[in-house]
């Protein structure tokens, strides 16, 4: 299940969105705590860029992103429908569009990077640099898995995420 978003990590806007998607897949999993995936890809017309320089050549504020929480393979949009009014977020807003949506199966380069999210620009270059010494290249967008809830309130000393990429 996801909403898609525009604009920097971190934002009012892309904290609401992902506590949306959050508490609509807690009332499709009957209550557990979901696991937010987060995949992030610049607009046609932006400058190319490969894993360790993500973040850095394009500017961040023009990111296209998708804000995921797996839920059971036999969700309906009619479930989805009735797990947001279910859930009655206050982070809910009219004109949000909340679809299912599925990742097709891919090869992927991946690192657990523990710690702030600001250090993640070192681990993303030792990964990009991993993927170069297999003759691989990024052909997809930034995948992050966030192991640990957060808000924009969490110390992120401890936070875990996945950092993946697609590659060719």
């Amino acid at each position: 299940m996801s909403i898609q978003g525009s604009g920097s990590p971190g934002t009012e806007e892309f904290y609401r969105k992902k506590a949306l998607i959050g508490d609509i897949a807690r009332q499709v999993d009957g209550g557990e705590e979901p696991v937010i995936e987060i995949r992030y890809w610049y607009p046609a017309g932006s400058i190319p860029v490969e894993i360790a320089d993500f973040y850095s050549v394009n500017p961040v504020p023009s990111l296209l992103y998708r804000v995921l929480a797996v839920v059971p393979d036999d969700t309906s949009p009619d479930d989805v429908a009735a797990a947001r009014t279910r859930a009655a977020s206050s982070s809910d807003r009219s004109e949000d569009r909340i679809e299912l949506h599925t990742t097709a199966e891919q090869e992927v380069v991946q690192v657990l990077h523990r710690g702030p999210f600001a250090e993640e620009f070192a681990t993303l270059g030792r990964l990009g640099s991993f993927a170069r010494e297999l003759g691989l290249r990024r052909s997809g967008a930034h995948h992050e898995i966030h192991l640990d809830g957060f808000t924009r309130d969490t110390p992120q000393d401890a936070l875990r995420t996945i950092l993946r990429d697609p590659v060719a």
